[in-house]
């Protein structure tokens, strides 16, 4: 659940800080004076000049470096994009009716009915569900919350014999793994006296 706000943040800040970065360049070019900081003088002013651009000539690994670094660069570039494109959560679950046919559940209908039978069973005080997988095989996390005194062993048993057992029956699943996370909530220490 914490990835997806991270990447939102990092694509937002990388976003901003690229709209900043050519909102200024457009400025400079379209002769708006430069601030006191920016690299060149003005709109005529080259990115790199000829001194510049012919220092490291005599270097034989510079210019190589720095395309492998600017190649590395766009590889995990494209890398995070794909990751972030990816979808973990799945949409629908395809039921079999037994007419051949068979139809659609929606992922998050399925998730929320699981997540609040969870939420039923006794000891339990917070829970969160993730339908991921493929629409014919689908898997779920869960994530439970529990109360202090509660024994961990009988909550997950509980948990596979009654939710996840009425949420596979009920969309005619033959399988449902599940990866189950099991939490205390955290309380005070109790005063003895």
């Amino acid at each position: 659940m914490r990835r997806g706000t991270v990447n939102r943040v990092l694509l937002g800040l990388v976003g901003l800080l690229l709209l900043v970065l050519g909102g200024a360049v457009l400025a400079v070019g379209l002769g708006a004076p430069p601030p006191h900081w920016w690299l060149h003088t003005g709109p005529h002013d080259v990115l790199l000049s000829n001194a510049e651009r012919t220092r490291w000539r005599q270097a034989g690994w510079w210019w190589p470096t720095v395309i492998a670094a600017l190649a590395v660069l766009v590889l995990l570039a494209l890398w995070w994009l794909t990751a972030v494109l990816r979808r973990r959560r799945l949409t629908e679950v395809l039921v079999d009716t037994g007419d051949g046919e068979g139809a659609l559940l929606r992922g998050r209908a399925m998730e929320s009915a699981l997540a609040a039978e969870a939420a039923h069973q006794q000891g339990v005080t917070h829970t969160e569900t993730l339908l991921t997988g493929r629409r014919t095989t689908p898997a779920v996390r869960v994530w439970l919350q529990l109360e202090p005194d509660v024994d961990p062993g009988t909550a997950l048993i509980d948990f596979t014999a009654e939710a996840l057992t009425h949420a596979r029956e009920s969309a005619g699943l033959a399988s449902l793994p599940a990866e189950v996370q099991l939490r205390a909530v955290k309380h005070r220490a109790e005063r003895v006296t």
